[in-house]
């Protein structure tokens, strides 16, 4: 008789991988990402444990919407006043302070809601730039666009 394989939090093997958003497919490359934070791309995975990689995306900025979504998404939160409902599309985002927070809540809404889900998005880095202070970690570059031609737009 065979027992299921569980891996334990002190097994977990973490790398360190770095991706560039230019010119990448925001839902696409997000649900990439959320798969990669949880760990299901390794065949080790367990779901109770946080057996992801760390990530780090740069040019967050850069990243493509398709159709009309520049203008038509719409984000929205309540301030907690009567009558405080706000909204900003993802144009206003992207051209804004943050617009790596377009890219940061595609990535959110895609992990579980709960501690574990927490847990696993600390491992989440994104920067708007092409800088990042994490070359002492020597992540591996993965390229997304080559994975499947819909993952890349020309703008």
């Amino acid at each position: 008789m065979r027992k299921t394989f569980s891996l334990k939090p002190a097994e977990v093997d973490k790398k360190w991988v770095l991706i560039d958003a230019d010119g990448l497919v925001l839902g696409r490359l997000a649900s990439l990402v959320a798969n990669r934070l949880r760990g299901k791309h390794k065949p080790e995975y367990t779901p109770h444990v946080d057996c992801g990689d760390n990530i780090i995306i740069i040019n967050a900025e850069k990243v493509a919407l398709t159709g009309n979504k520049l203008d038509d998404k719409v984000y929205y939160w309540h301030t907690g006043y009567p009558g405080g409902i706000k909204e900003r599309t993802a144009g206003q985002f992207l051209a804004g302070r943050f617009p790596e927070r377009v890219l940061e809540k595609a990535i959110t809404r895609m992990v579980p809601k709960g501690p574990l889900g927490r847990a696993q998005l600390k491992n989440l880095r994104i920067y708007s730039g092409p800088a990042h202070p994490h070359d002492a970690q020597q992540p591996e570059p993965l390229d997304v666009g080559a994975m499947n031609p819909k993952n890349r737009r020309s703008q």
